[in-house]
């Protein structure tokens, strides 16, 4: 059974590959070099690993299989392999996974068990090397066909900070306002400015992130807040 270093050493020579969201991987190519998005790159890394599909909405077919941050976390749950995210922080090849919010992508990355990451990230900057801390993570995952070790020490996660994002109920406040009142300024839709973080507040900054080349998951955290300039 492959390891969760094996499971890297596929990741790393792909750093510098173009993202395009949404991109489709075959996951049996194994001279496959891009576009990649996140749920595609992270499949496909463990496809090549171990033979098997994870995150896909299929089990038997690789060439065509689709890969999104909802089945992750479907097969996560499913399959009882969820971790916390310091441990997945701390051990070489798991994911860390945020969730996506209705009608939205959520995002994935490698773990290189050091604090670090192999992500395919956003258009502006493609497949990366970045870090797990100061951004909002739901969950560890271990995908089960990979061999992972426990790791002799579990790394601190720094906390993202405040990230603006759909929740029940939702999210109010001056900043969720000014952020709507930016947004409509710059030509994007986010409903009636109410100072409320609902469906179309989320739909109107996924917008502008894609426009940005950000990454497209409809939350605004801190890189999005700079680029909207409310940071």
């Amino acid at each position: 059974m492959a390891s969760g270093q094996d499971l890297l050493d596929r990741a790393a020579p792909h750093v510098g590959e173009r993202y395009v969201l949404g991109a489709r991987a075959p996951k049996d190519n194994p001279d496959w070099k891009g576009p990649w998005d996140c749920a595609e790159f992270a499949s496909w890394c463990v496809f090549q690993a171990s033979g098997r599909l994870f995150g896909c909405d299929q089990a038997r077919n690789p060439s065509t299989a689709d890969a999104w941050t909802g089945y992750w976390r479907d097969d996560a749950q499913r399959l009882g392999c969820g971790v916390d995210v310091m441990t997945a922080k701390s051990t070489p090849g798991a994911f860390v996974l945020r969730f996506p919010a209705p009608g939205l992508v959520g995002h994935v990355a490698i773990s290189d068990g050091r604090g670090g990451t192999i992500e395919a990230h956003s258009t502006a900057r493609g497949v990366i090397r970045a870090a797990v801390d100061g951004r909002r993570w739901d969950i560890g995952v271990l995908p089960p066909m990979i061999r992972y070790a426990e790791p002799d020490v579990l790394l601190p996660v720094v906390a993202s900070g405040l990230v603006l994002r759909l929740k029940q109920p939702n999210m109010k406040g001056a900043l969720v306002l000014r952020l709507q009142q930016r947004l409509q300024a710059l030509g994007f839709d986010p409903g009636m400015p109410d100072g409320a973080y609902g469906p179309h507040t989320a739909a109107a900054v996924h917008a502008f992130q894609l426009t940005q080349g950000l990454v497209a998951d409809g939350e605004a955290g801190m890189a999005t807040l700079k680029a909207l300039g409310l940071k």
